[in-house]
C-alpha cells in the first residue's frame, strides 16, 4: 500500500524537506554532523531542523542501541513540535522509529519518502513509505 506524502505546509517544513534531500548520498558516520564527513540519523534530523531555523544543542552521548526513547520523546514534547497521530504524512515531518528492541532511528519525510542515515548501506538514503520499521511516532515542527 503506497502512502501519499503531502507537500510541505509551511516554510519550515519546506526547508526541512529540501535539506533532507540535499543530504542524500552523504556517508554514514556515528555522531556525524557534516556532509563531508557523514551523518547518523540524529545528525540528519538536526541538520534539517537547523535549516528550518530551530537552534538547540544536538546530543552526542548516545549509542546505536540503548534506552533513549524517553529522552527523545521529551525533546519533542518539550519544544516547538506537534505530535501527529491523525494519519497525515507531510514533507518535513520527523519520524521516530523503532527498528528493533532498544533501538531508535530518526527519519525526515520528503515527498519522495523518508530520508535517513542507513548504517547498513553506509550512507544517507531515501526510502519510500511504508517503512520497514514498527512503532512510528511522528513529530511536526511548528516553526512558522
Amino acid at each position: 500500500v503506497a502512502i501519499r506524502i503531502q507537500p510541505p505546509r509551511t516554510t519550515s517544513q519546506a526547508r526541512m524537506a529540501d535539506r533532507a534531500m540535499a543530504l542524500l548520498g552523504a556517508p554514514f558516520r556515528m555522531h556525524g554532523r557534516s556532509i563531508e564527513t557523514g551523518f547518523d540519523c540524529v545528525g540528519v534530523a538536526a541538520a534539517c531542523l537547523v535549516d528550518a531555523g530551530y537552534r538547540f544543542d544536538t546530543p552526542t552521548d548516545y549509542r546505536l542501541s540503548g534506552d533513549f526513547d524517553g529522552r527523545a520523546q521529551a525533546f519533542f514534547a518539550g519544544n516547538k513540535f506537534q505530535n501527529v497521530d491523525d494519519g497525515s504524512w507531510v514533507a518535513g515531518d520527523i519520524l521516530l522509529l523503532r527498528p528493533g528492541p532498544r533501538q531508535l532511528h530518526f527519519a525526515v519525510l520528503t515527498q519522495g519518502g523518508a530520508v535517513h542515515a542507513h548504517v547498513g548501506l553506509g550512507r544517507v538514503v531515501l526510502t519510500p513509505l511504508p517503512l520497514p520499521y514498527g512503532d512510528i511516532t511522528q513529530w511536526r515542527f511548528q516553526g512558522d
